[in-house]
This record gives structure tokens, C-alpha cells and sequence, in this order.
């Protein structure tokens, strides 16, 4: 089971709820499936409340997953990535990927925390994902690799322009949580769109599985950024400069949402990087974001009750305790806050993403933000572009009409907006190209 890093640090992949305790939630229905999946019905009942246990036997459940999977085929993964409140009920939606096919689940929690309700998303809802217009075929190739970071092996692509000789490489860096080679998100895909949109304009690129999909069993104690982002960016960096035909003096990193906070930090590790590309890139400390992103989802739910506001406030209450720097006597490295060890934030809360960019004078910097999106924000970009604006070798640039997955809309609205295919910007990509190609 694809279990997820970040339950309420919703950077990319999760909605960022503030009814009830989000990560309680999200870990209930994971948890849940985890056991599904594992033929535990039993047990997995065990998270019904009463009424709920009434109307579904073991032998129910036991059916139920013998039919699904007699249609779909093995379960990959079963993952918690939206809720919203119902009424005196939460739900929560569990995108579910299967060797031959998806399918999506709606559970219902009661305020405490029971499962009251458990239905199959009909499947027509599930959009399939479009190839960009941008994207010619007849102009590039893509070759599967295997990327090797320490112990590890992880899928990767390579798409590389056809008959062009030392074209520029740009190896992508995912946002938060586990993430497929394409940072698939519901029906899209940017990181597949940004690649052949480039490779159709002559610049090759490099992407891969992330490691937390892969080795999830891996980050069930402590850890930082280094094993969930670092080590795998820089061990990309060293196979995109093994691409035949690649110039080797025109290599970038495009880090997106938690890859563009880390950028700056690839970038010391990777000198001879020609330049970074931070998207929809975090400048302040996680926790500050997640609280506008609670405030911003209760302002978009409307209810403005006492009791939604007092979830509101016990919620961040609860992403408060993030802030740590350092640990105590009673915090322990593995300490889970907000779903996540205490060493992943202290890792996180002692970096400077702005202050690294700042020191960077050999590689080019290019600052990109939507304006639309509702999870890195305006606030951000202008906390970027105080830093770097007046620097010679940083650009930067706001696109009012586009959201976290770069692709343009007409609202900011929630992250209901990203089952819907809509292709990375093509201005955005003919921005991309021209910076990586400027002399």
C-alpha cells in the first residue's frame, strides 16, 4: 500500500482539510485498505461503528474485495488524498490504483473517528489523462532507465529530442509525498506534460519514480529530506549527464513545490548544475503554509459555525507543534507530528531555502508561481522575489491564471480541481525553454 508522507502537509498530493483531525482521519481509511488488502476482514471491520457492523459481515468485506479485485486485478496502491466535512460526518476519498484498471472510495467517519459509510466512486468520474497539443510525437523519443541511488533502484524515463545533438537535460524533482514518474495527481500529469512539451522544443529531460512510493516501508521511523528527495535528485543528476548527445554544461534541476524549496539545496550538492527551476516553490516554513491552507479551505467551505471554526482552531493548535528546531528530552527523533518524525522537521524548520538561493552566483535561478494556486501562494513568490529580483543570474515570473499543477484555470477553488485533465501551460513551457536556451 502506498502509504503517504505527508497526511496534512498538503504541498501536492493531499487536500488540506481542517474538519476534525485530518491525520487521524486519512491514516483511519489507509490504515483500513492496508488491511483489505491484506485479507485481514476481520480486523478491518473492526473500524465500523456499531451500526455500520450491523449491516457488514466479514463475509461482506471478504465478497467485496474478491469481486474488486477479480475485476481490477492486484491492488498497487490505496491512498487517502481528499476530505471534507458532511454535515456531523467527514469523508474521505481513497484513490485506488490496480494492476489493470482504478477505481476510487468514498468513507464516511463520525466525530469519532468510526466508519459509518463505505462506497465505490463510480468509475465514469475517473478522467483519463490528455496528451497536450504542445506535445509532437515525431520530435523526440523516450527510453525507460533504471535510476540507482545507493541501495536503491528506481524506474525512470528519459525523453530526448530526435536528431539534435547537445541539447540542454532537465531533470524533474517531485513535491511532497509519494509521486509516480509523471507526478500524477487525479487525471494529470506535469511532470509527463513538461517532458514532451520540452522535448518537442528541443531540450531533453530526466524523471523517475519517487523513492517514498517505492520503499514506503522505508519511512516508518525517522527521516529527513536527504532519503526522501536528496540523494535520489543528486543520483539523477549524475545519470542525466551519462545521456548520449547531452551537453554536459547545461544541466537543470526543476524542482516543484517541496522539489523547488529544496532547489537551492540540490544545487550545493550538484555545482556543476547549470541552473534551477523552482515551481510553485514554498519560500516560508511549512508550517505557516499549512495554516493558511487550513484558513483557506474553511474559508472556501463556507460554514462558518462555531463548531467549524473550533476544529479550525484545534487544527492549527495541532500543525503549532511542527514549529520544532530541535529535540528534547521527550522528543525522539521518530516522534510523529503531523503524521511525520520530528527529524523531518527539525530537517526542514533549519533550512533556509531563501538564504541557499541567495548564496548561488554560478548557477542561473528561475522562479515560477501561479496564481491560482492555493497551496504555495503570491505570499511566497513575493518573499522570492525580495530575495533574488535585484540578482543578475535569477529570474522570476507570476502567472496569474495557473494553479499547483501549472496548469491554467479560471478560479483557485481545491484540489477537486486536479481530477480534471488540464495540461501544464504552454506559455509556461515556451518561458522554460527560453531561459534554458538564453545565452
Amino acid at each position: 500500500m502506498k502509504k503517504s508522507i505527508l497526511f496534512l502537509v498538503a504541498l501536492l498530493f493531499s487536500t488540506v482539510a481542517f474538519s476534525q483531525n485530518v491525520i487521524s482521519l486519512f491514516k483511519g481509511a489507509n490504515d483500513f485498505f492496508a488491511l483489505m488488502q491484506e485479507e485481514k476482514f476481520a480486523d478491518a471491520r473492526g473500524y465500523f461503528d456499531e451500526n455500520m457492523k450491523s449491516k457488514v459481515t466479514e463475509e461482506n468485506l471478504k465478497q467485496l474485495w474478491v469481486d474488486i479485485s477479480a475485476k481490477l486485478g492486484k491492488a498497487e496502491y490505496l491512498d487517502a488524498i481528499q476530505s471534507k466535512t458532511q454535515g456531523e460526518y467527514f469523508s474521505v476519498t481513497v484513490e485506488g490504483k490496480f494492476a489493470n484498471g482504478s477505481q476510487n472510495f468514498l468513507v464516511g467517519f463520525n466525530k469519532e473517528q468510526k466508519i459509518v459509510g463505505l462506497f465505490l466512486v463510480p468509475a465514469q468520474t475517473v478522467k483519463d489523462y490528455l496528451k497536450p497539443a504542445y506535445a509532437d510525437t515525431n520530435l523526440y523519443t523516450e527510453k525507460s532507465v533504471y535510476l540507482t541511488s545507493g541501495k536503491h533502484q528506481l524506474a525512470a524515463i528519459i525523453t530526448t529530442p530526435k536528431n539534435i545533438k547537445n541539447f540542454p537535460v532537465v531533470v524533474m524533482v517531485h513535491g511532497s509525498g509519494p509521486a509516480d514518474m509523471d507526478e500524477s495527481v487525479g487525471a494529470n500529469k506535469p511532470f509527463k506534460d513538461l517532458a514532451l512539451g520540452l522535448a518537442s522544443k528541443g531540450i531533453a529531460s530526466l524523471r523517475y519514480v519517487k523513492r517514498t512510493l517505492i520503499y514506503a516501508n522505508e519511512f516508518s521511523g525517522a527521516f529527513t529530506v536527504k532519503e526522501e528527495v536528496m540523494d535520489d535528485a543528486v543520483a539523477a543528476v549524475e545519470l542525466a549527464k551519462t545521456i548520449a548527445n547531452a551537453d554536459l554544461k547545461n544541466i537543470y534541476v526543476f524542482g516543484h513545490s517541496l522539489g523547488g524549496m529544496l532547489a537551492p539545496r540540490i544545487a550545493t550538492l550538484s555545482p556543476d548544475l547549470s541552473g534551477i527551476i523552482l515551481a510553485a516553490a514554498p519560500a516560508r516554513a511549512f508550517t505557516d503554509m499549512v495554516i493558511d491552507q487550513n484558513k483557506y479551505m474553511f474559508a472556501l467551505s463556507k460554514d462558518t459555525t462555531e463548531l467549524n471554526r473550533k476544529r479550525l482552531d484545534t487544527a492549527i493548535m495541532d500543525i503549532e507543534k511542527s514549529r520544532i528546531k530541535q529535540l528534547g528530552k521527550t522528543i525522539k527523533p521518530d516522534s510523529a507530528i503531523l503524521g511525520l518524525p520530528a527529524s523531518y522537521w527539525i530537517d526542514l524548520n533549519n533550512f533556509d531555502q531563501v538564504g541557499t538561493a541567495k548564496k548561488l552566483s554560478k548557477q542561473r535561478i528561475f522562479v515560477i508561481q501561479g496564481g491560482n494556486d492555493f497551496q504555495v501562494t503570491k505570499t511566497d513568490f513575493d518573499i522570492w522575489n525580495n530575495a533574488l529580483g535585484k540578482k543578475k543570474n535569477a529570474k522570476l515570473k507570476y502567472y496569474p491564471e495557473l494553479n499547483h499543477l501549472l496548469s491554467p484555470q479560471t478560479e483557485k477553488a481545491s484540489a477537486a480541481q486536479y481530477q480534471i485533465p488540464v495540461s501544464v501551460s504552454e506559455t509556461l513551457v515556451n518561458d522554460l525553454v527560453a531561459f534554458i536556451k538564453e545565452k
